[in-house]
C-alpha cells in the first residue's frame, strides 16, 4: 500500500508534505467553526455561512484555476498555496489575542483559505501522475489516502485537547505549522515538470475544452453526479453536528475531538481493504456500494444525547469514514488514468468545481434550515438525501463494470 513508492525521495517530500497538510487541516476543521461557536457565539445560520464560505472559491474560481494551473508548474503552486493560506490563517489567533476578532474576519480568512486551496488541490492532484507515474495510480493515491485517515484518526481528537487547552483561535497555530511544514517539504522535491505550453491560450476556450471532456464522458459526469450529491447533504449536515454536540448537548471540545477521530479509524480500514475489495467486487460496483451501505447510518443522527447514544454517532463516523475513501480512491484514480496529461488540471478543476460547488450551497441551506426548523430536523433531511446519492452510479455502465476503462477520452 504505497510502501515501496516511500523509497523514492520525491514521493516521500510529498507524502511528508501531505501529512503535516493534513493534520493541520484536520485541527483546522474542528477549530474554525468552533471558534465561531464557542468563541463567538455564533447562530445556526452564522456558522452555516461560514461553512459555505470555506467552500465557496470551488465555485467562484474553480473552472479558470484549472486552466491556470495547466500552463504553470504544479509543485511551484502548491509551495505558494501553502505559504499564502498559513499567511492568512496565522491573523485569526493575532486578532483573537487583540481582542478584535468578528465572525466578519472568520468569513474573509475561511474565503482566502478556500481561493488558495482549490489552487493547491487542482495542482495536487494533477502532479501525482507526473511524480510516480501513470501505472502506479492506485498505488500514491491508497498511500496519501493512509495520511489522510491516519490524521483523521489521532487529528481531531489531538485537535481537540489543544483547543481547550490553548483555546480555538490559538490551537489553529497548529495548521499555520502544517501549512508552513508542508510548503518546506515540496520545496526539496528534486524531479522538475516541464511546463505545460497551453494549446490554445484563450482561457475561456481552455476552461471549455475541460467542460466537454468531464460532461463529454458518460462515466465522467455520473461520478461528478454522484460525490456532487454526496457533498450537498454532507455540508448541510457538518456545521449541525458540530452545533449538536457542543451547544446542545454540552460536550466539551476534546470529547469532540475523541468522537470525531471515529471517521479516522475508518478511513484507514477503508484504506486498508481498498484495493481487495476492488478485486472482488470490481471497480465499479466498488464505487455505488461505498456510497450506499455507510449512508444509512446518518439517520441515528439526529436522536444523539450525552449518553450511550454517542455510540451510533461513533457508529456513523466509522463507516462513513470508511465508505468515503474506498470510494475516492476509486475514482480518483479512474479520473487521473483516463484523462490525458494536458487535460489534468482542468479536469480535476471541472471535476472539483461541481462536487465541492454544491458543498457552499449545502452550508447555507444547512444553516437556513438550522433556525427555521431545528438543527436535529436538520440532520434528518441530510441524512435522507445522503442515502440517495449512490443511484447516480448504481443507475449507469458503472453498476457492472468490473473493471474501468482507462484508455478512452470521451464517449
Amino acid at each position: 500500500m504505497g510502501v515501496s513508492l516511500l523509497r523514492d525521495h520525491d514521493f516521500r517530500r510529498l507524502f511528508l508534505a501531505d501529512t503535516a497538510s493534513q493534520v493541520g487541516t484536520q485541527v483546522l476543521m474542528l477549530a474554525l467553526p468552533l471558534v465561531a461557536v464557542m468563541a463567538l457565539k455564533a447562530s445556526e445560520f452564522e456558522v452555516g455561512l461560514l461553512a459555505a464560505c470555506q467552500t465557496l472559491a470551488f465555485v467562484l474560481i474553480g473552472l479558470p484555476a484549472g486552466a491556470v494551473v495547466d500552463r504553470m508548474r504544479k509543485r511551484v503552486v502548491m509551495v505558494v498555496a501553502d505559504w499564502a493560506r498559513a499567511a492568512a490563517l496565522v491573523s485569526v489567533p493575532l486578532a483573537w489575542w487583540l481582542d478584535v476578532l468578528t465572525v466578519y474576519q472568520l468569513y474573509a480568512v475561511a474565503l482566502v483559505l478556500g481561493v488558495f486551496t482549490v489552487f493547491f488541490d487542482v495542482a495536487y492532484q494533477s502532479y501525482l501522475p507526473h511524480l510516480v507515474g501513470r501505472e502506479r495510480l492506485v498505488e500514491g493515491n491508497s498511500a496519501l489516502e493512509i495520511v489522510r485517515t491516519v490524521a483523521q484518526l489521532g487529528g481531531p481528537g489531538a485537535g481537540g485537547y489543544l483547543i481547550q487547552l490553548l483555546t480555538a483561535p490559538f490551537a489553529l497555530a497548529a495548521t499555520v505549522a502544517g501549512f508552513a511544514w508542508s510548503a518546506l517539504c515540496l520545496g526539496t522535491i528534486r524531479k522538475r515538470e516541464p511546463r505545460q505550453e497551453a494549446q490554445d491560450r484563450h482561457l475561456g476556450r481552455e476552461i471549455a475544452e475541460g467542460l466537454r471532456f468531464v460532461f463529454g464522458h458518460r462515466l465522467l459526469r455520473r461520478i461528478a453526479g454522484c460525490t456532487a450529491t454526496g457533498n450537498l447533504f454532507g455540508a448541510m449536515a457538518q456545521p449541525m453536528i458540530l452545533l449538536l454536540l457542543a451547544r446542545d448537548l454540552g460536550l466539551a471540545a476534546g470529547a469532540i475531538g475523541l468522537l470525531m477521530a471515529a471517521g479516522g479509524i475508518g478511513g484507514l480500514a477503508g484504506a486498508l481493504v481498498n484495493a481487495r475489495i476492488a478485486r472482488w467486487l470490481g471497480q465499479g460496483p466498488t464505487m455505488w456500494l461505498a456510497m450506499l451501505v455507510p449512508a444509512p447510518l446518518m439517520l441515528a443522527l439526529p436522536w444523539l444525547e450525552a449518553d450511550w447514544r454517542l455510540a451510533l454517532f461513533v457508529l456513523a463516523e466509522f463507516g462513513l469514514g470508511a465508505g468515503v475513501v474506498v470510494y475516492n480512491v476509486t475514482q480518483l484514480s479512474f479520473r487521473q488514468a483516463i484523462t490525458p496529461e494536458p487535460l489534468l488540471g482542468r479536469m480535476n478543476a471541472t471535476m472539483r468545481f461541481v462536487v465541492w460547488g454544491t458543498m457552499p450551497l449545502g452550508g447555507v441551506i444547512g444553516g437556513a434550515l438550522g433556525e427555521a426548523i431545528g438543527v436535529r430536523n436538520t440532520l434528518l433531511v441530510a441524512a435522507v438525501g445522503g442515502c440517495v446519492a449512490f443511484l447516480w452510479v448504481f443507475l449507469s455502465p458503472l453498476r457492472t463494470m468490473r473493471e474501468l476503462p482507462v484508455a478512452e477520452v470521451s464517449q
